[in-house]
């Protein structure tokens, strides 16, 4: 048998049971249900001991809860003798049953925690961490990566139960579930989670590779491998997965029998299983739990004592029920985004390209109203253009990213139109115009009062004149050096201002009684030459 006896100093309670300490909400999220974490891991026994949190994930109904309970079975042993059990003993403790609907749900700890010595003399608390199998037909990507990624990151040991091979979908989930756990994490300049162990059930090719920790080994290698030939996207998996982990370890198990996979009432008698099965299980469960192999749980090189990880649990649910972590999303989902933002693109290139060459930086000063006539002609070719492109996801899927188009369209004709006023000569010399005018009429205004003696009101106009002048220079000044943008910015608004509400009202006021005027001078013209032709 791999590894040493458990040095067992005893455990919290007789008889344990599983305990639901994440709850699905049933509207696709998680709660912490934190009076039952806290009944397990603030019992005075080992509240203020350093912990090992042993977890199993991966997709459901491949067995996970019924091998956590031949883990329970060595630990209620010691590890000592013949701790698989009886061979007419059936098998207690997580809940497991056969069939093809999943049993599990949420995150269960089993209540009655294990005080273990390590070699060193150490004392620690052992805990059994069971989770919902992924990639049912009630869970979404979303409840998957959570459950995953939370049992990741407060475990010591993730074992990543798979069956028959180690494939390449089964590395991307990983991927995905463990970058989803990365992102809740504050600090990831170190390696983020301990040690993952792929145990591969059902292993059918031994001549291949063996079965056991060396056999597995070799998969290991073999699965994670990164080479030159390979493509860039694959490359990045395999270092991803690398750099996630400590440690990573495989094990390779034959198929428990034909009476274990069909039998209906099969109770986890130890007399249904094949025997090369209980042969690589008394090796496998020990290289988990012995004293030799336990890893207590270390966040950010501190060993996490069993009263603080309830806190480590309460923060990272918190931060999975909020919206502060992406949505993780299928393949299928993920490539028709890709391809339709793609589409989005490529058409606001072409609206763009078209906007130029029409009004463009060595283009000329365009009306409004042409410039919005151009603006339509050049957004109906964009939209025409993501239409006729062909976009995964169907029509329904695409539409948000057609009305996204629409939307980046028009904030892109504001900048077009923001250069297009920019190139207004007369718009451009609005505020020197102003500021000039102000200074001549303030100009005029003190030799008026002057002349006539009012002294206090000429010299308030002179200062005033001064003013407009200086206001002038310092305009001059910023469109000059560029400096001081700020400033040139509140004198133009205020020079518009002054034009809108002040001068430009006087100026058409002026402008329509002269030409008032001059169509009454024209008729009295008019009038006096007929009577002269008249007489």
């Amino acid at each position: 048998m791999a590894g040493s006896p458990v040095e067992f100093l005893g455990s919290t309670g007789e008889v344990g049971e599983a305990i639901q300490i994440v709850n699905s909400n049933g509207e696709h999220s998680f709660e912490l249900d934190e009076e039952a974490l806290a009944k397990v891991l603030l019992q005075d026994e080992i509240k203020d001991l350093p912990v090992a949190v042993v977890s199993i994930a991966g997709a459901f109904r491949k067995g996970k809860s019924f091998m956590l309970d031949f883990f329970l079975r060595y630990l209620q042993s010691g590890g000592k003798g013949e701790w698989l059990g009886k061979d007419e003993e059936p098998l207690e403790g997580f809940s497991w049953r056969g069939g093809a609907e999943r049993d599990t749900t949420g995150i269960l700890l089993w209540s009655q925690v294990f005080r273990v010595q390590l070699p060193s003399g150490e004392e620690i608390a052992v805990l059994l961490m069971d989770t919902q199998g992924a990639f049912d037909s009630q869970s979404t990507v979303r409840d998957c990566a959570t459950i995953f990624a939370l049992s990741t990151m407060t475990s010591s040991v993730q074992i990543y139960n798979l069956t028959q091979n180690i494939q390449e979908d089964d590395l991307q989930h990983l991927q995905l579930f463990t970058e989803y756990g990365r992102l809740a994490l504050e600090d990831c300049s170190d390696t983020p989670f301990q040690k993952l162990q792929f145990l591969v059930r059902d292993w059918s090719y031994p001549y291949e590779a063996p079965y056991g920790l060396d056999g597995g080994a070799q998969i290991l290698e073999r699965r994670l491998q990164v080479s030159e030939k390979q493509h860039h996207e694959l490359q990045s998996l395999r270092k991803h997965i690398r750099s996630c982990f400590t440690e990573i370890s495989c094990y390779l198990m034959p198929h428990p029998g034909l009476k274990v996979a069909t039998n209906p009432s099969f109770d986890g008698r130890l007399s249904d299983i094949e025997k090369d099965f209980r042969s690589q299980l008394s090796e496998f469960v020990p290289l988990v739990l012995s004293p030799r192999y336990l890893l207590v749980k270390k966040i950010g090189g501190h060993k996490v004592k069993a009263k603080e990880l309830l806190h480590y649990f309460k923060a990272y649910t918190a931060i999975y029920q909020g919206n502060e972590l992406p949505e993780p999303k299928s393949m299928l989902e993920a490539t028709a985004e890709a391809n339709n933002l793609s589409a989005v693109a490529s058409a606001k290139e072409m609206y763009s390209s078209s906007m130029e060459e029409v009004c463009g930086g060595t283009k000329p000063f365009m009306s409004t109203a042409q410039l919005e006539r151009e603006h339509s002609k050049a957004k109906e070719k964009a939209l025409d253009h993501f239409q006729s492109r062909r976009k995964m996801g169907g029509d329904e899927f695409s539409t948000k990213y057609r009305d996204q188009l629409d939307k980046e369209i028009e904030e892109l004709l504001v900048n077009f139109r923001a250069h297009n006023e920019s190139k207004n000569i007369f718009k451009t010399a609005r505020t020197p115009a102003t500021l000039f005018t102000l200074a001549a009429i303030f100009y005029v205004l003190s030799g008026l009062f002057g002349l006539f003696g009012m002294y206090a009101f000429a010299n308030m106009f002179n200062l005033m004149m001064g003013i407009a002048l200086l206001v002038l220079g310092i305009w001059a000044y910023v469109r000059y050096s560029g400096e001081m943008r700020d400033i040139g910015s509140h004198i133009d608004t205020g020079a518009s201002s002054i034009w809108e509400y002040v001068l430009k009202p006087v100026y058409v006021k002026l402008v329509a009684k002269g030409l008032e005027t001059a169509t009454s001078e024209m008729l009295m013209d008019g009038m006096m030459s007929n009577n002269k032709k008249n007489h």
